[in-house]
């Protein structure tokens, strides 16, 4: 990569990850949603991961006091689980697919039935949860949407949402770095220079927020989070759905 392109991907990830270290998620939705369109899938993710995860990890670094530890270990073992299923198929989608999935996901999360109220004190919630979102984090890169879902059901403040979230989501990045940097076929590898500025950034826009996070209301945090989830999922299902439409155009002629 240019110079160029790298200080604007550095400024990119410092923004994303104010976001994410202001409402604990959109972050790294709006950010995988840049690297899928200018880099190859396996090399999106790979960056994406190394940047979520030190972005996440020092978010979770400096809320710990408030981390609920139960739900992170019930979310692991799902995990686990999809990890070991994915490992076996070895699947890449296209980044059509990709961007659809990202926009659909968050409303599809909403269809949940009102009786069936996220719980990330369930262990049998956790343990689901905890497969499906790994499951699209290896088809999309980013299981926000979905897990934010699931930790916004909670009694969770916003502090203990951001802090919880972000320690499940430094294992999930963990888990999809090495799936999409060693066991599938196409692995992709990571400019050390690159790697360097994506944790940099990462830790810059993470502090920045987190003063702005501590003067919200939790009623502020969790109307302006579903809100900016709404909105970039909307974009990602056009864009997705406009990319699709153009390569099924240009096949047919």
């Amino acid at each position: 990569m240019s110079p160029l392109l790298i200080a604007a991907l550095g400024a990119l990830m410092v923004a994303t990850a104010f976001l994410s270290g202001l409402f604990g998620m959109a972050g790294g939705l709006i950010l995988i949603g840049v690297l899928l369109a200018i880099l190859p899938l396996p090399s999106a993710m790979v960056l994406h991961a190394v940047t979520q995860m030190a972005s996440n990890g020092w978010r979770a670094f400096l809320w710990r006091r408030h981390i609920r530890w139960r739900p992170v270990v019930v979310y692991l073992i799902g995990c686990a689980l999809a990890l070991g299923l994915w490992s076996i198929t070895r699947y890449v989608p296209d980044k059509p697919v990709a961007l659809l999935l990202l926009g659909v996901t968050p409303f599809m999360a909403r269809l949940v039935p009102k009786g069936i109220k996220p719980n990330p004190d369930s262990l049998w919630q956790g343990t689901f949860y905890g497969s499906v979102c790994m499951g699209l984090m290896l088809m999309t890169g980013v299981s926000g949407p979905l897990m934010d879902t699931f930790f916004l059901g909670g009694n969770f403040g916003r502090r203990e949402t951001v802090a919880t979230k972000a320690t499940c989501q430094v294992a999930s990045h963990f888990t999809k770095l090495i799936y999409f940097g060693g066991i599938i076929d196409q692995a992709a590898s990571l400019d050390p220079v690159l790697a360097l500025v994506a944790v940099a950034a990462s830790m810059l826009g993470t502090s920045l927020a987190r003063r702005i996070l501590e003067a919200m209301s939790d009623q502020q945090f969790r109307t302006w989070a579903n809100r900016l989830i709404t909105t970039v999922a909307s974009y990602y299902i056009l864009y997705g759905g406009w990319l699709m439409f153009a390569g099924n155009s240009a096949v047919a002629q």
